[in-house]
């Protein structure tokens, strides 16, 4: 049974103080969908406030790592080589409509390398972890990419980020996807579906351009510690820093960047 570090003991108090009040929250949304003002200033706010708190918990466990977060932008710590990359509630638009599926993500970024790695579905009380070179797992379960070779059999989730790519290109490649693999789903949170590539649920991801590090830190390593491969369109291993990224077991990531290249 793999054991907990320091930091990953930090990093899961942290997301489940914070979780408690996304979950409250969660639960006065479907009555705020009746009323004229909605709930998207509500659930602004919940984003915000599962921000501050992971902020605080983590700066006081670790007072001199600094910050990338969704809300608060990067916030340099006293040392250098170390920081927290956080989304305090992926899944937004779930969150808003009431729908359950979203979740926290939290990596630890060291010398440029995710070295630490945690999504949490609170709702389900699903906690994925991973540790560089010590695998990951679902709380205490090894996780490992599903075995799929043939991609008629294979279940892939996407993203509809359009952001610096054309609406052509996008349904281009969405049309070619449809017709290689079995399954397509866009379930409308990147941290789950890169959390479930790595339980093998999902067999790849295909992310086009228009998201940001907090979306994809957790996964990349979530990927990586279960035997998967994760990359840039064009095969290259700074995930963190590109717009757009591929993922699955060998198989069906091969499959996608015959497609995306």
């Amino acid at each position: 049974m793999a054991r907990y570090s320091p930091n990953m003991n930090v990093m899961m108090k942290a997301v489940e103080k914070a979780s408690k009040h996304l979950v409250r929250d969660f639960g006065e949304v479907e009555n705020l969908q009746i009323s004229m003002k909605g709930p998207g200033d509500f659930v602004s706010a919940a984003d915000k406030r599962s921000e501050q708190i992971l902020q605080e918990e983590l700066s006081y466990a670790r007072p001199d790592f600094g910050f990338l977060m969704e809300e608060g932008g990067e916030i340099k710590g006293k040392d250098p080589s170390k920081r927290w990359i956080i989304d305090p509630l992926d899944g937004t638009a779930n969150f808003i409509n009431a729908i359950p599926h979203w979740c926290i993500t939290m990596a630890l970024e060291e010398e440029g390398q995710i070295t630490a790695a945690l999504t949490y579905d609170p709702l389900r009380d699903e906690l994925f972890w991973a540790e560089k070179g010590v695998g990951a797992y679902m709380r205490h379960q090894r996780l490992r990419v599903s075995g799929k070779k043939e991609p008629k059999t294979a279940m892939i989730g996407v993203n509809d980020y359009l952001l610096g790519k054309s609406p052509e290109d996008y349904w281009q490649k969405m049309n070619t996807i449809n017709h290689t693999f079995g399954k397509v789903k866009n379930f409308g949170s990147m941290g789950l579906d890169l959390a479930y590539v790595a339980a093998g649920r999902f067999d790849g991801h295909w992310a086009p351009a228009g998201h940001s590090a907090w979306d994809c830190a957790a996964g990349i390593l979530l990927i990586r510690e279960s035997g998967g491969y994760i990359s840039d369109f064009a095969n290259g291993a700074d995930v963190l820093n590109s717009k757009e990224f591929i993922a699955g077991n060998p198989h069906i990531h091969e499959e996608l960047r015959k497609i995306v290249k």
